[in-house]
């Protein structure tokens, strides 16, 4: 099959399109013909490389992904089934799996991470993992759905305990996260704040549903955030780009407030003044990814078109480095997706 593969850890150059061995699956498994396969920054990293993190060379990343079921023993997924997948691998036996919270097993680790991901035209996952799609959802916006909608749908419902009436800011609302968050938010009641770098982004921030876009480069956030909340501050800040932006995060929180990240996108590092966190009773709140059942719950609203991924842009699958380069830019908004 044809794999989009790095054999050393670098820039987008790195990328090869080349041939690699077809999947062999073991039981439980299914082979997923890949029609589409969108990008994260998941995907940059492990191309850059993460330090104390060895990677088994040469991989496949891609974590994303919908297609056909070209292979399964499950009954309930035959052959030519639509689908897309569920991003977390575990273990399903363990007490987390089997008490539904699937993404603390031991053995969680995303696709295209650990073992060979989705960039390529055919990828295997646990029969588990896959969700079929109904017929009117096309392969590139099924793609795009899973691992952003996921991870936000557990930062605000479950980590954060978002609700009806809750203010929300959503730092970087054009990033994929940023993007499904708003929806998510708006969907559940809240008045969502979000910050942009441009004009463009501020306004598809505001398409999306934000009733407010807030200039994070022109504007003090803090001072911004106070006056549109009578000085009172947010519930719940959504934060994912960590050391540039964790500190203004912080600042503008209400009492009582939550803040809740699953990235750092920009570094780890932050300093927190523990007394301003003990004094003003702040929560800070760790996500990585979510469960089956919150991704199950995320799409049947997808399904029924009141949760839509926004579509940046598409590219081959063999124009990988180029779509990269895009990511990297930071000049997009929503996802990139790679279609085979």
């Amino acid at each position: 099959m044809k794999a989009i593969r790095f054999h050393k850890h670098g820039g987008p150059d790195v990328l090869r399109y080349e041939d690699a061995p077809n999947p062999s699956l073991v039981n439980g498994e299914a082979l997923i013909r890949v029609h589409a396969c969108a990008l994260n920054h998941l995907d940059l990293w492990h191309r850059r490389g993460i330090p104390g993190v060895e990677a088994v060379l040469p991989m496949i990343g891609g974590s994303d992904a919908s297609g056909e079921i070209v292979e399964s023993g499950a009954s309930n997924l035959p052959v030519g089934m639509r689908v897309m997948l569920q991003p977390g691998i575990s273990c399903g036996h363990c007490q987390a799996c089997l008490s539904g919270f699937d993404n603390l097993c031991p053995e969680y680790a995303v696709l295209g991470t650990r073992e060979a991901g989705a960039c390529a035209e055919f990828v295997k996952v646990p029969a588990a993992n896959l969700i079929p799609i109904p017929d009117h959802v096309d392969f590139n916006t099924a793609a795009a759905f899973p691992l952003t909608f996921l991870t936000a749908w557990q930062m605000l419902l479950t980590r954060a305990r978002l609700q009806c009436g809750d203010d929300v800011l959503v730092i970087a609302g054009g990033s994929g996260v940023g993007q499904a968050a708003i929806q998510i938010a708006k969907i559940h009641g809240a008045r969502v704040f979000a910050t942009a770098g441009s004009d463009i982004k501020l306004a598809k921030s505001r398409e999306l549903g934000a009733d407010v876009a807030i200039n994070h480069y022109d504007e003090d956030l803090p001072a911004r955030i106070r006056e549109l909340t009578d000085g009172r501050g947010v519930d719940i800040v959504v934060e994912h780009v960590g050391e540039a932006t964790w500190d203004r995060s912080l600042r503008c929180l209400a009492k009582g407030g939550r803040l809740v990240t699953c990235g750092a996108t920009t570094g780890y590092k932050s300093n927190v003044d523990l007394r301003f966190l003990f004094v003003r009773q702040l929560s800070l709140l760790g996500s990585y990814m979510g469960s089956k059942g919150e991704l199950w719950k995320a799409a049947e609203l997808f399904f029924s078109d009141r949760l839509n991924p926004v579509i940046d842009s598409c590219f081959l699958l063999e124009q990988a480095a180029e779509a990269h380069a895009r990511l990297e830019s930071s000049n997009h908004f929503g996802k990139i997706v790679l279609t085979c």
